[in-house]
C-alpha cells in the first residue's frame, strides 16, 4: 500500500460570520491510498483556530502518517490520538479503499437514493437585514429546521430577528436552534438564555467558552433553554475523561463533529456515553468539502437518528467538488446519477 497527502483551499461564496470572526476560506487536507490497483480518499477536516490539532507540525504529521501507512489503521489511529482530523481522514480513506466504489463507504437506502436525511439550514451572522434574508431563503427552500449563529452582533438585534421569526412562524412550523460558539460571558449567560427561551427555541449550542465545567454544569441545570455541548468536546480524548465531562456537566444534548473528535470511532464513544446518561445527540459536519461531507452523511444515516442533522455545508464554497450530494426541501439526498468530479483537486 502507498499513501500520499494533498492540501486544498476551499473558497467561501461569501464571507461567513461567526462569533470567532469572518471566514473567507477553509484549509483542508486529503489522504490518498493506493493498493492492488484500487484507490481510497479521505479528508482531514482541519479548522484553523478551533481544531485541537491546529499545530505548526500538522503537515509533518501528515507526512509521517503516509510514510508509515503499512502500520495499518488500528495502529495509526492509536498513534494519532492528538490528531483527530487525521484519524478521521484515515478511517475514511481505508473505508473508501475497501469498497468497489470509492465514494460509497456505507451502502444503504441513502446511497441508493431511496431515503434522505433531514438537515438544518444554517444562518450565518451578519447584520439584521442579511440574517432576515437568509432566514427567508431557507424557509423558501423548504427547511423546517434552521440553526442561527448568534453572539457577534448586538444581542438585542439578534433577539429582534428571533422575535420577528416567531411572529411569522410557530414552533410547529419551524424548529429554531441557535449557536453562540461560546460568545456569552458566564455572568450574563443565564439571563440571556432566559430571554432566548421566550422564543420556543429547540436548543443553544455552547453558550459559554469551553473548560468552565462548574459554570456550564450550573447553566445546564438551571437554564430554561436546553443546552448542547459542541466545542466542549474538542480535545477530550480518553474514555474516562469523556465520561467525567458528560456526568459532571449533564448537558441536554451533545453535537458531534467527527473531524474534531476522532472520526467514526471517537464519535461512537461519545454516543454510547450520551445514551447511557439519557443525553440526546446529533451529527454535524465541520466545513469539510463534499468528500468529507459524503462520508459523514453516509455514516450518519446508518445511525438511525431521526433528529435534524447539521450536514448542509456543501454549498458554501465556490470550488467544492461536484458530487451526488444534493439538498432538496430541507433534506440531504444522494443523487447517484450525478457523477463525482475531482478535477480541481488535480490528483
Amino acid at each position: 500500500m502507498t499513501a500520499s497527502y494533498k492540501k486544498f483551499i476551499l473558497n467561501f461564496k461569501k464571507p461567513s460570520g461567526t462569533s470567532r470572526g469572518v471566514l473567507t476560506e477553509k484549509e483542508t487536507w486529503f489522504i490518498l491510498l493506493s493498493h492492488n490497483g484500487k484507490q481510497g480518499i479521505g479528508e482531514c477536516g482541519l479548522l484553523r483556530g478551533l481544531s485541537i490539532d491546529d499545530v505548526p507540525e500538522y503537515e509533518e504529521k501528515m507526512r509521517w502518517t503516509c510514510q508509515n501507512i503499512n502500520l495499518g489503521l488500528a495502529k495509526l489511529y492509536q498513534e494519532l490520538s492528538s490528531f483527530p482530523s487525521i484519524q478521521f481522514g484515515l478511517e475514511m480513506a481505508y473505508k473508501s479503499l475497501e469498497n468497489d466504489n470509492q465514494f460509497v463507504l456505507f451502502p444503504s437506502k441513502f446511497t441508493s437514493g431511496k431515503d434522505e436525511i433531514p438537515i438544518n439550514g444554517l444562518i450565518w451572522m451578519g447584520d439584521v437585514q442579511d440574517m432576515k434574508m437568509q432566514v427567508r431563503e431557507k424557509i423558501e427552500q423548504g427547511f423546517s429546521c434552521i440553526k442561527m449563529k448568534i453572539g457577534a452582533i448586538d444581542f438585542n438585534s439578534e433577539i429582534a430577528v428571533l422575535k420577528r421569526l416567531r411572529q411569522e412562524y410557530s414552533e410547529s412550523d419551524i424548529e429554531i436552534r441557535v449557536d453562540a460558539n461560546g460568545a456569552f460571558h458566564p455572568s450574563e449567560a443565564l439571563d440571556k438564555l432566559k430571554q432566548l427561551s421566550e422564543f420556543k427555541l429547540h436548543s443553544i449550542e455552547q453558550p459559554i467558552k469551553p473548560r468552565q465545567y462548574e459554570k456550564m454544569a450550573m447553566l445546564c441545570e438551571t437554564s430554561p433553554l436546553p443546552i448542547a455541548l459542541d466545542e466542549e468536546l474538542i480535545g477530550v480524548f480518553g474514555l474516562m475523561e469523556k465520561q467525567e465531562l458528560i456526568q459532571s456537566i449533564k448537558p441536554q444534548y451533545i453535537i458531534l463533529k467527527p473531524s474534531f473528535v476522532g472520526g467514526f470511532k471517537g464519535s461512537l464513544e461519545w454516543i454510547a456515553l450520551a445514551e447511557d446518561n439519557q443525553i440526546k445527540w446529533w451529527i454535524t459536519s465541520a466545513l469539510e468539502s463534499n468528500i468529507g461531507l459524503n462520508a459523514i452523511a453516509q455514516w450518519t444515516y446508518t445511525l438511525k437518528n431521526n433528529m435534524h442533522q447539521g450536514l448542509g455545508t456543501g454549498g458554501l464554497f465556490t470550488n467544492n467538488f461536484l458530487s451526488p450530494l444534493q439538498v432538496k426541501n430541507g433534506n440531504l439526498r444522494y443523487e447517484s446519477q450525478i457523477e463525482w468530479n475531482l478535477n480541481t483537486l488535480d490528483l
